[in-house]
């Protein structure tokens, strides 16, 4: 189920907040917590029933591991507790591994070997992480002890079930065990209304609008066209500002939601591409991911505490690990790469003490960003080689003539052309219409406070704004987009 589709917004938005406070009036918190429970699974088997079992057995058997490690943690047998945890990690990683990537594994072994054409679970790889959170905090606080309701709110709370933000156990779990949990407060149930409603706004309205440029170069380039210039690099803005839009949009549907049920989850997105270095950028975006990277990977790994080829070789292996979570593909493993390239050689230069102007390594930090994205939304890495060779200029530069009549000069780097077919919806006035657009999305990105930074009159005069556009969009729009993180 989506967050933006009607009939979660006036069906099963509605029935499970008023299920939720009625029962907690009537019954208590257990059976509020239960009925949540109830309600996140419902809306987790709408997607596909045939996964509830897998999430289902998943959340039991990981409590009842975590059960043995912090009774085993209390008994004084640090151990076997440990092993008990790496057993349970491991059995993890093997179901998101096995669902995952047994055929990208299979590939690479044995390339001309048939797919084993095995389903990919929802949110597997955000609830693993989860399921992986709980394990590790039962074994450094076993003294906090998590009944299976409060173990199972956690995991399925269908708020952050699908696509995060990754959330801590120690974070959440004590709000979920408040006693006055399930009763209403309005000043949750507004501002969580209202943070959903701008998430909803930046989905359906920019968001969207932005994938439709995107498509049109990315989808060209896979179908083996040739774009020139302009066509790429109008491309891959437009998706480096839709997945922006898409993946903060939801981020603060899901922190809405938990608020009007009185739970606050924590920020996962901060401005990102108003970052001036790389490593600000990834403190800024996704930034439960970037969080549960540096504590279960990065410092596991021995962080920077061995020396500065180790450090760099650890940051490299974490982010290769961050881009193949992103999916099992090798565009998503050079994403990473990339990502871990830039960080290393930023380290580097911070260390030598050579920082460059403000304006400058904003722009660069910004230049690399979007480069990167290339491969992250190209269909295979031959999509990503034509992109690139197109942004570098080997098919030619070529603008509309209407464009090079307006000012001649233009004409010694572009050729004039009727129309950029890979552009828009290839119309003479698409090039200036896309034009605006852009750079109406990177003046939110970069000149605006985001929602969270906003205070309660620019939030409400943010959604006044886009309320018109919002509605068309909800009712009349052709096709309910998925989210785009819900592909991994």
């Amino acid at each position: 189920m989506l967050f933006h589709s009607r009939v979660f917004i006036f069906a099963f938005l509605p029935v499970c907040l008023g299920g939720f406070f009625l029962l907690g009036r009537l019954a208590g918190p257990v059976w509020a917590l239960r009925w949540l429970v109830a309600a996140s699974l419902v809306f987790y088997g709408w997607w596909d029933p045939r996964f509830v079992p897998l999430l289902v057995g998943s959340v039991l058997i990981n409590h009842f591991i975590a059960r043995d490690i912090r009774v085993l943690c209390r008994a004084g047998l640090k151990r076997s507790a440990r092993r008990s945890l790496i057993g349970g990690i491991v059995l993890d990683l093997g179901v998101l591994g096995w669902f995952k990537y047994a055929d990208f594994v299979l590939h690479a072994v044995a390339p001309h070997h048939q797919s084993l054409g095995l389903p990919l679970p929802l949110a597997i790889s955000f609830f693993t992480f989860q399921q992986i959170m709980y394990l590790v905090e039962s074994y450094r606080n076993p003294d906090r002890d998590t009944d299976l309701l409060h173990c199972a709110a956690f995991i399925t709370f269908f708020p952050h079930l699908i696509a995060g933000p990754i959330v801590r156990p120690h974070d959440i779990i004590p709000q979920l065990q408040y006693t006055a949990l399930a009763r209403p407060q309005a000043a949750n149930l507004s501002a969580g209304l209202l943070i959903f409603l701008l998430g909803l706004g930046k989905k359906l309205v920019l968001a969207d609008m932005f994938g439709g440029f995107a498509d049109t170069g990315f989808d060209a380039a896979a179908a083996g066209a040739h774009l020139t210039f302009f066509e790429a690099w109008y491309a891959t803005i437009a998706y480096a500002l839709q997945i922006y839009f898409d993946f903060s949009g939801y981020s603060d549907m899901a922190i809405g939601l938990a608020r009007m049920m009185n739970i606050r989850f924590p920020l996962n997105f901060d401005s990102p591409y108003q970052a001036r270095d790389i490593s600000a950028f990834w403190r800024r975006w996704h930034i439960t991911l970037g969080v549960f990277l540096r504590d279960y990977v990065y410092i596991p790994l021995g962080g920077s505490r061995q020396g500065e080829w180790r450090r760099i070789g650890n940051l490299l292996l974490t982010m290769l690990l961050c881009g193949l979570w992103h999916g099992a593909a090798w565009r998503f493993i050079l994403w990473g790469g990339l990502h871990g390239i830039y960080l290393a050689i930023h380290t580097w230069f911070r260390r030598g003490g050579r920082p460059l102007p403000g304006p400058l390594a904003h722009g660069l930090t910004l230049f690399v960003v979007i480069v990167a994205w290339v491969p992250f939304r190209s269909d295979n890495m031959a999509t990503a080689w034509s992109m690139s060779l197109s942004m570098i200029g080997v098919n030619g530069i070529a603008l509309p003539s209407m464009i090079v009549g307006l000012w001649p000069p233009l004409a010694w780097i572009a050729t004039p052309v009727p129309i950029l077919p890979w552009l828009g919806d290839a119309r003479t006035l698409s090039f200036p219409e896309v034009s605006a657009c852009l750079l109406f999305g990177w003046f939110i990105v970069l000149a605006m406070p985001n929602v969270h930074a906003m205070s309660e009159r620019g939030r409400s005069w943010a959604l006044t704004a886009a309320f018109a556009f919002t509605v068309q969009a909800l009712f009349f729009a052709p096709r309910v987009a998925p989210f785009l993180y819900f592909q991994f």
